[in-house]
């Protein structure tokens, strides 16, 4: 089970930033996308409408204590990385991970006690870079597909033009 955290969404600014997130998490085979910050229905509806026309079975979720929450997927036995520019590559860990991830990626600030939780801190690069980025590399490198078989409608991949099926 691979997990997505997203901390600290505020609705008003991170909107986008939070649901390419979930996009991308989505995308690569995360079975849950966890946020915390400002509660944000239509951030929820989003993803939920795209599971439903595009297929997938994560599940969006919400939470006011992201520290706690954290700690109790430890307790239950996950490895927390946090994707952070000020961690080691991730390319020295990455192969060292399992199936059972909560992959965390920050938001405004993100408090020091993560950096002591997480049992991986792994940089895309030690340089400033946007999260969505970070967290579409990480996974792209985990190899992790999702099950679309519930989806209404598949792109055929084509090198021109776009071609499209709908499955009623």
């Amino acid at each position: 089970m691979i997990v997505v955290f997203r901390l600290d969404h505020r609705r008003v600014r991170d909107q986008r930033i939070t649901t390419h997130c979930a996009l991308v998490a989505r995308a690569f085979g995360a079975d849950v996308f966890i946020y915390s910050g400002d509660m944000d229905n239509s951030l929820e509806d989003s993803i939920r409408e795209v599971n439903s026309k595009w297929g997938g079975k994560m599940v969006v979720e919400y939470t006011n204590n992201p520290i706690q929450s954290l700690r109790s997927y430890k307790r239950d036995g996950f490895r927390i990385v946090h994707l952070t520019m000020y961690g080691i590559p991730f390319e020295e860990r990455v192969n060292e991970l399992n199936d059972k991830l909560v992959i965390v990626v920050g938001g405004s600030k993100v408090p020091g006690e993560i950096y002591e939780i997480a049992d991986y801190n792994l940089s895309i690069g030690n340089q400033p870079h946007s999260e969505v980025a970070a967290l579409g590399i990480f996974m792209y490198n985990l190899r992790r597909s999702p099950d679309l078989s519930n989806a209404k409608i598949r792109i055929i991949p084509s090198e021109r033009g776009k071609k499209i099926i709908r499955i009623d």
